[in-house]
Parts: structure tokens; sequence; C-alpha cells
């Protein structure tokens, strides 16, 4: 139940993640953004996404939602840098960087799984 609750979770982000950068290319593409709005419209989705996937398990699971939101949240990052890797097929992101964004995934996953 409790891996389910997880899958369906990580599944939700992802689509939410989708959508929001789907919405941000559109944005790029209409109003020419720089680098900078554009570096934090993806951190925002990153953080949206594990927020609202943590919310998603802790309504599932309904005990330690704080904990499930976390591990949401590590899932997400997870993946994300397996896809990153996979498709980049080397490592393209400076440490600062990879921590700020695990650091944002686990926090937004944790405070999804608290405000259910």
């Amino acid at each position: 139940m409790k891996v389910k609750a997880v899958l369906k979770s990580l599944l939700f982000a992802y689509a939410l993640t989708g959508v929001f950068l789907l919405l941000l290319a559109f944005l790029l593409f209409k109003f020419d953004l720089g680098e900078a709005p554009v570096a934090i419209g993806i951190l925002a989705v990153y953080v949206i996404a594990c927020l609202t996937g943590g919310f998603l398990a802790g309504k599932i699971v309904r005990k330690d939602k704080y904990l499930w939101g976390v591990i949401v949240g590590l899932c997400y990052f997870l993946l994300l840098l397996i896809v990153s890797f996979a498709v980049q097929g080397k490592w393209d992101m400076t440490f600062r960087h990879a921590v700020t964004t695990f650091l944002m995934c686990l926090g937004g996953g944790a405070l999804g799984g608290m405000l259910s």
C-alpha cells in the first residue's frame, strides 16, 4: 500500500512537472525570458511538484505524513538525476546546484506531507 502511494504520488508529481515545464517553455517562447527567470522557474516547478507529491502521499498513507513526503521528494530527485544523466550522458550539474535541488525536493515533499 505504501509503495503504491509513493508511486502514485511520483507519477502525479512528474505529470505536474511536465505541465508546468510546458507552460514555462511557452512563456519563454512568448516573452523571451532570460536565463535567470527560467532557472528560478525550473526550481519552482521542482518544489511545487514535490510539494503536491508529498501532499498526495500524506493523504493516501495517513501516518508519518512528513516522512512519506520526504520519501517522495527523495525519489523525485533521484529519478530526476537518473533521467538527466541518461539523456545527457554526463554529469551536467554543479555540486552546489545538486545540493540545492536535493534540499528543495526533500523540503517540498516534507512540507506537502505535513500539510496533508
